[in-house]
């Protein structure tokens, strides 16, 4: 029935209405001959619109630009902008019609750590001084993974030498010399310096980079600096001095990484996820929990919070990646 179906254009659910009577009965379908709807173009119209876009004055400009020209120079008005766009893509003369380079979709980076030091995403934040217009430039580098922050300096401004010196820096801290690690960030100029790439390599480290302009490319360092200048204790007046500026930075750093419940990793802290201990917190968790339930089962209508163990985490993942985590975890 069903290749019958197709056959006939009609879906086996129509078919099974049509006859659900016991009869079956003639075709129901409406045969109704329209009319072409009056404000269709006409061929010639069409070529007048192809000849317009195609002429030496007009061949470099889109039809939002083509149809106010016509009328402004000329008194005429051939068709709406999009009867434009809809003439040239029948054609297919949809084209870029500028000198510039066309513009090109970029996939978007994904990268997927199931352990510590294996994907870090760094970014430079600008923080407040007290003279206005002036900026300290904090560098940080996290771990996604365990969210932990393994890498911070501050310094007066963006350069790739100081961000060359804050890699090597926390690689001897992690001591994760000739392991794979990817460090993703943003386009910014101190990211894709020649000697900073040039380190990288050298180092044994894969660069990975945001698409252009899509800053959420890099959601992990930008939810930390949210945190960070969102949190109470932060100076929204300003930092005075450098010193000042890294003093504050050290004591965020250790209440980030040491004390703060993170709602990413199921709320434990950077630190104990860093070091292996995030499993065991939950499953005690969960076990109090079960107790709980077995001493007050009337107290549990409902299925209770499950402090699951994040067995991986993905940068920038796609629909089919979350769809695999999703079923593995």
């Amino acid at each position: 029935m069903e290749p019958a179906c197709k056959t006939l254009g009609i879906s086996s659910r129509t078919y099974k209405r049509w006859t659900e009577d016991g009869e079956i009965k003639e075709d129901q379908r409406g045969h109704i001959k329209r009319k072409p709807p009056k404000n269709k173009l006409s061929d010639k119209e069409k070529q007048r619109i192809l000849a317009v876009c195609n002429s030496k004055e007009f061949a470099s400009d889109t039809p939002h630009t083509i149809v106010p020209k016509l009328m402004d120079d000329k008194g005429i008005y051939i068709a709406s902008e999009s009867s434009f766009y809809r003439v040239l893509r029948e054609y297919k003369q949809l084209t870029h019609r500028r000198n510039s380079k066309v513009p090109e979709k970029r996939p978007i980076t994904t990268h997927i750590a199931i352990k510590p030091n294996e994907v870090w995403s760094w970014d430079i934040t600008w923080l407040n001084t007290t003279v206005k217009g002036r900026y300290f430039k904090l560098y940080m580098i996290l771990d996604i993974f365990s969210r932990k922050i393994v890498g911070f300096e501050v310094w007066h401004s963006e350069t790739s030498e100081h961000a060359k010196t804050l890699v090597k820096k926390t690689l001897l801290k992690e001591q994760e010399n000739g392991e794979p690690l990817v460090l993703h960030s943003d386009n910014g100029a101190p990211m894709k310096g020649a000697t900073f790439l040039a380190t990288l390599e050298k180092l044994g480290i894969q660069s990975s980079f945001s698409r252009p302009r899509v800053s959420n490319d890099n959601a992990f360092s930008e939810s930390l600096f949210k945190t960070m200048k969102y949190a109470p204790v932060y100076p929204k007046n300003g930092f005075d001095t450098l010193e000042e500026a890294r003093i504050w930075v050290v004591q965020f750093v250790h209440w980030y990484n040491k004390e703060h419940y993170h709602s990413g990793i199921n709320y434990v802290t950077p630190h104990d996820r860093h070091e292996g201990r995030d499993k065991s917190i939950l499953d005690k968790r969960n076990q109090i929990i079960e107790e709980a339930k077995l001493n007050n089962p009337e107290r549990w209508s409902r299925h209770s919070r499950n402090y699951e163990f994040q067995e991986s985490v993905a940068l920038n993942p796609t629909k089919e990646i979350e769809h695999q985590l999703a079923i593995s975890g």
